[in-house]
C-alpha cells in the first residue's frame, strides 16, 4: 500500500513556492506514467477510470517494462521540489538557466522529467512508475538555488518511493542539490544531470536509505546494477566534461615530448616505475611518443561529479590553486630575466614581506581569488604581490638557525611522519656497493659517543632507544650523479642521526652526505657534527641545509603527494565504479573523497608535470616523479598507513594492550603522534559503530559482492603493480573492513592535514626548509678559489645554496594557497551526511564522533600550554595545532577537513 505519509492534506512547510516569475507556463504539470494514465481529471485521493488497454513504458531504467494498471485506481497528489544549485557565471547573471531550447522548455513547463519508481514489483513483476514534468519556480537569492516543482498521481497501491529517473531537458547540464518529496521521501543528488542532447540515458537517483547488495528491494536490483555500469565506461575514446566516467589510466601525461624532447617523461605506472593509477581522460597519444597522452592548456577531464568549479566561489582551494598556478606564478616569472639570480642578502629576502613585489596588474578575478596574496594596485601600471609573514618567523626570527628546532620541527613540523629509531648498527645501505661506493655509514661509534659522552656509550644508546635517524641516503643515492648534471641544482644521499635527551628532546649528533662514485672519481662521504669553530660551524649549518632540502623533496613527493593525493585516487575510482549510490559504505567513505580528484588533476596540469613547478624548484629536478614511485615501490604499504601501524612500522611505538590507544611511544611528547593518535581512535570509533551496524554478522561482509568487489578492484587495478603483495589485509569480517575503512579516512583528513596545512608556516620563510640545494658542500673537492670564497664569506655560500629567486618566490606563493582553507572548507565531524540522519542508530554514533572531536579541541590547547611538553611548549614556539579538527577560513595553521580538498 502505498506509505500512510502521502495525502492530500499534507504540505511540505519549508517548500512554499517562491513568487518570483521566471516564465509563464502551465503551473498544473502533473502527470503520471504510461503506468498510470495522465492525471488531467486529477481528484486528491479518488477513484479514476484508466483505459483496460495495456501501455507499454518508454522508460530505460533497466530491462523491466512498466505497465498500465486497468481498470479501477485511487490516486494520491504527491508534491515535489527540486532543488538545483546555479553555475557561478548563472548566478552572476541572473536568473537565465540557458539559450533559446531551455527557454522554450522553462515556458512549456517542462524543465525536467521526473518517474518516481516503486521499491514493489506488480502482480505481473514488472516495476511500478509514475511520471512528472517539473516546472521552474525561482531563483531564491538568499540560498543561491533554483526551485524547481511538480506534482505526482500516485496510485494508492504503488508502495514505497524508491528510486527517480531524471531527464534533463535543458541544453546545459544541472547540478541537482536534492529533491523532496511531501510524504518524507528525500533524494539527496548533490550530482550533475546531464542534457538528454548529450546522453539520452536518464539518470538515477536513490532515497537516503542505505541498503547492502543482498536486502536491495527487488524493483531495485537491475536500477542499481544500471547506475553503476553507468560511471564504469569501456576503457575507449575521450571523456567529454559532461560524462561521469570513472576508469583507470597509468601517469602517462605529465611529459609534454611534442613541446620539446627534454619534456619526454617516462610512463608512471607499470613494471619498470610502479605506481598507482589515475582516471583515465582518453586524449589522443603523442606524435613524437606513443607512450605518452598530449597535454592542453584547460583543466584535464574529471568525471563531472569530481568537478566543482562551476557551483564554488573564487576562494575554493581548486579555483584558488589553478588562479595561482596559472597566472600569479607566470607573472612571476616573467618579470625575473635572471632565473639564477639567488638573494644577495639575508635582508633581501625580508623585503618579500615588508615591501613585497611589484608585477603587472593581473586580472581583477585574480585579485579577489588571491586577496591575501596580491595585494592590489600601486598604480596604473603594478600591483603587490606581498607575502605575509610566516607565523614560526613571526614569533622567532632565528628559529630557522637552531638546531634544536631543526630536530623539533621532525616530531612537530611539516614533514613528521620520516623519523624513525635506529635498531641496527652500524648503519648499512641496501644498495650495490659494485655501482654506489662502500655500504657502511661514516658515522661511526667513535663520532656518536664523542658527541653524546656524559650520557651512554652507544650500545646503551640503541638499547634505551635513543638514537633516531632521518634517512634519505638509499633513496636519493641512486640520483645524485644524473641530478648534479642538470643545471643549478645538487643533491647528496643523506643520514641524519640525533639523540633523545633527558628532557625529551632530540639532539642532533651527525649527518652524512654521500656522492657515489662518477666520472672515475670514488664515493665521496663526509659526516658532519655541531661544531666549536667558525669554520665547522658553518659546514654544519650548510650540511642542515641540504638535509632539509632533502626533507622538503621527500615531504612534497612522499609523505604529501603519494601518501595522501596519490593513492587515494584509486580508492575513489573504484568506490564510484563497484559500490552503488545506497551502499552504506560508500555513503561512508565519499565525504572524504570529495574535491580530491579535481584537485589531482590540477597537479598533473601544472605542478608535478615536466617543467611544472616541483620540477624546477625540488631539487631532484627533472627525476622527482620517478624518485616518487621508487617510493611508492619501495616503501608504500597500505598496512602501514594508518597512523598506529605507521609509527610501529618506524619504531616510533611498540603495540601496548595498556596504553591508552593500544601503543606506546618511544618519544612520549610526539606532537603529531600524541594528537594524531586522538582523531585516529576517534575515526575508528566511528567506523566501528557504522560498520557494525550494516554488518551485523560477519559473514555479511564476505557475502557482499559489492564490497568485494571494490576492494578486489583497488588492490588488483588501482594499486594493481602491488596486487601480488602478501600485505594487503584480507576483507572477511567487520574488523577488516572497519581497519581498512578508518586508514581510508585517516589517509585522507589527519595525515593529509598534518602534512598539508603547516606548509606556509614552515616553509614560507624558505631559510627554515629550502627546497633545493643549488650548490655542493664546501669542502667537495673544491678548488683554492671556491674554498677561499668560502672562507671569507660563509653566507655567501649559504645564499647561493638556497632557492633561487624565482624558485623561492613561486614555491611561496603556491604553499601560501595550499596552506589555505576555503570558506567552504567541511571540516571532519562538520557536516552530517543526509543518509546518516536518515538512519536513527547513525545518527547518534555520528554525534558521539562530533563530541569525541570538540572535546580534543580543549586537550590540544591544554597540551600546547603545558610546560613540560617542551615539543610543543616553549618561548617563541608555534603551538601544535595542525590537528585541531577546526578552523576559520585562510592560512591558520589548524583545521582536519573530511578530504583532500587542496
Amino acid at each position: 500500500m502505498l506509505n500512510s505519509q502521502i495525502n492530500q492534506s499534507h504540505s511540505l512547510h519549508n517548500l512554499a513556492p517562491i513568487r518570483k516569475a521566471f516564465v509563464h507556463g502551465d503551473t498544473t504539470n502533473h502527470s503520471s506514467s504510461n503506468a498510470y494514465s495522465p492525471a488531467n481529471l486529477r481528484q486528491h485521493a479518488s477513484t479514476k477510470k484508466s483505459n483496460a488497454t495495456r501501455a507499454r513504458s518508454t522508460s530505460t531504467a533497466g530491462n523491466i517494462k512498466a505497465i498500465s494498471i486497468p481498470f479501477l485506481t485511487k490516486e494520491t497528489t504527491v508534491k515535489c521540489v527540486i532543488t538545483v544549485q546555479p553555475t557561478i557565471s548563472s548566478a552572476l547573471a541572473g536568473v537565465s538557466v540557458g539559450g533559446v531550447v531551455d527557454g522554450v522548455s522553462d515556458l512549456l513547463g517542462r524543465s525536467f522529467l521526473l518517474e518516481l519508481v516503486s521499491n514493489d514489483l506488480d502482480s505481473k513483476g514488472n516495476q511500478k512508475t509514475v511520471k512528472a514534468y517539473a516546472r521552474y519556480e525561482a531563483l531564491d537569492f538568499n540560498i543561491n538555488v533554483y526551485t524547481y516543482k511538480c506534482d505526482f498521481d500516485v496510485p494508492e497501491d504503488f508502495g514505497e518511493i524508491g528510486a527517480v529517473l531524471v531527464e534533463n531537458e535543458y541544453s546545459k547540464k544541472m547540478f541537482f542539490k536534492n529533491i523532496v518529496l511531501n510524504n518524507g521521501v528525500t533524494f539527496t543528488c548533490e550530482s550533475w544531470v546531464h542534457s538528454k542532447y548529450d546522453n539520452p540515458e536518464k539518470r538515477i537517483f536513490f532515497t537516503d536509505k542505505s541498503y547492502l547488495p543482498s536486502e536491495t528491494p527487488t524493483a531495485l536490483k537491475s536500477l542499481r546494477e544500471k547506475d553503476m555500469e553507468s560511471l564504469r565506461g569501456n576503457g575507449e575514446g575521450e571523456r567529454k566534461s559532461f560524462e561521469r566516467i570513472y576508469d583507470y589510466d597509468v601517469y602517462n601525461d605529465l611529459g609534454a615530448p611534442d613541446l620539446s624532447l627534454d619534456l619526454a617523461r617516462p610512463v608512471l605506472g607499470g613494471e619498470a616505475h610502479p605506481y598507482p593509477r589515475r582516471c583515465r581522460t582518453g586524449r589522443k597519444m603523442s606524435s613524437k611518443d606513443p607512450l605518452t597522452e598530449t597535454r592542453t592548456l584547460l583543466p584535464f577531464y574529471v568525471p563531472a561529479d569530481e568537478d566543482f568549479s562551476e557551483i564554488k566561489s573564487a576562494n575554493f582551494g581548486a579555483k584558488a590553486l589553478y588562479s595561482v598556478l596559472h597566472a600569479i606564478v607566470p607573472i612571476l616569472d616573467s618579470i625575473v630575466t635572471d632565473k639564477d639570480k639567488g638573494f644577495p642578502l639575508f635582508t633581501s629576502i625580508d623585503l618579500l614581506y615588508n615591501e613585497g613585489v611589484n608585477v603587472p596588474p593581473p586580472d581583477s578575478g585574480i585579485i579577489t581569488a588571491l586577496p591575501r596574496l596580491v595585494k592590489g594596485a600601486t598604480d596604473a601600471a603594478n600591483t603587490v604581490i606581498k607575502f605575509e609573514t610566516p607565523e614560526t618567523i613571526d614569533r622567532d626570527t632565528f628559529s630557522w638557525f637552531r638546531d634544536e628546532e631543526f630536530c623539533r620541527q621532525m616530531l612537530a613540523g611539516l614533514n613528521p611522519c620520516s623519523i624513525q629509531l635506529v635498531t641496527e648498527w652500524p648503519l648499512m645501505s641496501k644498495l650495490d656497493p659494485e655501482i654506489y661506493g662502500p655500504a657502511e655509514s661514516a658515522i661511526t661509534k667513535e663520532i656518536v659517543e664523542e658527541e653524546i659522552k656524559g650520557f651512554m656509550t652507544l650500545e646503551e644508546a640503541l638499547a634505551e632507544k635513543k638514537l633516531f635517524m632521518l634517512d634519505y641516503h638509499d633513496l636519493l643515492l641512486p640520483y645524485v650523479n644524473k641530478t648534479r648534471d642538470l643545471k643549478g641544482t645538487s643533491l647528496y644521499g643523506s643520514r641524519t642521526l640525533m639523540f633523545l635527551t633527558p628532557a625529551g628532546t632530540l639532539r642532533p649528533l651527525a649527518i652524512e652526505l654521500t656522492r657515489p662514485p662518477s666520472d672515475g672519481k670514488p664515493q665521496w662521504k663526509h659526516v658532519y657534527t655541531p661544531a666549536w669553530d667558525a669554520t665547522g660551524a658553518w659546514l654544519w649549518k650548510l650540511a642542515k641545509a641540504h638535509v632539509l632540502a632533502h626533507d622538503s623533496g621527500y615531504h612534497q613527493l612522499v609523505s604529501h603527494w603519494l601518501r595522501t593525493h596519490c593513492v587515494t585516487e584509486p580508492y575513489i575510482i573504484a568506490t564510484n565504479r563497484q559500490l552503488s549510490q545506497m551502499h552504506p559504505i560508500r555513503r561512508l567513505l565519499l565525504p572524504h573523497f570529495r574535491y580530491t580528484m579535481q584537485i589531482n588533476s590540477l597537479a598533473r596540469l601544472l605542478l608535478i608535470n615536466a617543467g611544472g613547478i616541483i620540477e624546477s624548484t625540488f631539487s631532484p629536478g627533472k627525476y622527482c616523479m620517478q624518485i616518487c614511485s621508487d617510493a611508492y615501490d619501495q616503501l608504500w604499504r597500505f598496512d602501514h598507513e594508518a597512523l598506529p601501524a605507521d609509527l610501529i612500522s618506524r619504531g616510533m611505538a611498540v603495540e601496548d594492550p595498556t596504553a591508552p590507544h593500544g601503543i606506546k611511544l618511544t618519544i612520549e611528547d610526539y606532537p603529531f603522534a600524541n594528537d594524531g593518535l586522538l582523531i585516529y581512535d576517534a575515526i575508528k570509533q566511528w567506523a566501528t559503530s557504522y560498520v557494525n551496524h550494516y554488518y551485523p554478522q560477519a559473514n555479511l561482509v564476505e557475502s557482499d559482492e559489492e564490497l568485494q568487489a571494490w576492494w578486489n578492484e583497488v588492490r588488483t587495478v588501482g594499486h594493481g603493480d602491488k596486487k601480488d603483495e602478501p600485505w594487503w589485509p584480507q576483507l572477511k569480517t567487520q574488523d577488516d573492513l572497519i581497519e581498512i575503512a578508518s586508514t581510508i579516512m585517516w589517509v585522507t583528513s589527519g595525515h593529509h592535514s598534518a602534512v598539508n596545512f603547516g606548509q606556509y608556516d614552515f616553509a614560507g620563510y624558505f631559510p627554515n626548509r629550502p627546497t633545493i640545494s643549488r650548490t655542493k658542500m664546501p669542502n667537495e673537492d673544491p678548488t683554492d678559489e671556491e674554498w677561499q670564497s668560502f672562507i671569507k664569506r660563509p653566507e655567501d655560500a649559504l645564499l647561493k645554496c638556497f632557492p633561487s629567486q624565482i624558485q623561492a618566490t613561486q614555491v611561496m606563493s603556491v604553499l601560501d594557497v595550499l596552506s589555505s582553507h576555503s570558506p567552504e572548507e567541511e571540516y571532519i565531524g562538520g557536516n552530517t551526511e543526509a543518509a546518516w540522519e536518515a538512519e536513527p542508530a547513525i545518527k547518534a554514533a555520528f554525534e558521539e564522533f562530533r563530541e569525541r572531536l570538540n572535546e580534543l579541541e580543549a586537550i590540544i590547547d591544554s597540551r600546547n600550554t603545558d610546560p613540560n611538553l617542551k615539543n610543543r611548549s616553549g618561548a617563541g614556539l608555534v603551538p601544535y595545532q595542525l590537528l585541531k579538527p577546526y578552523s576559520e577560513k585562510g592560512v591558520t595553521g589548524r583545521g582536519v577537513p573530511n578530504s583532500i580538498s587542496i
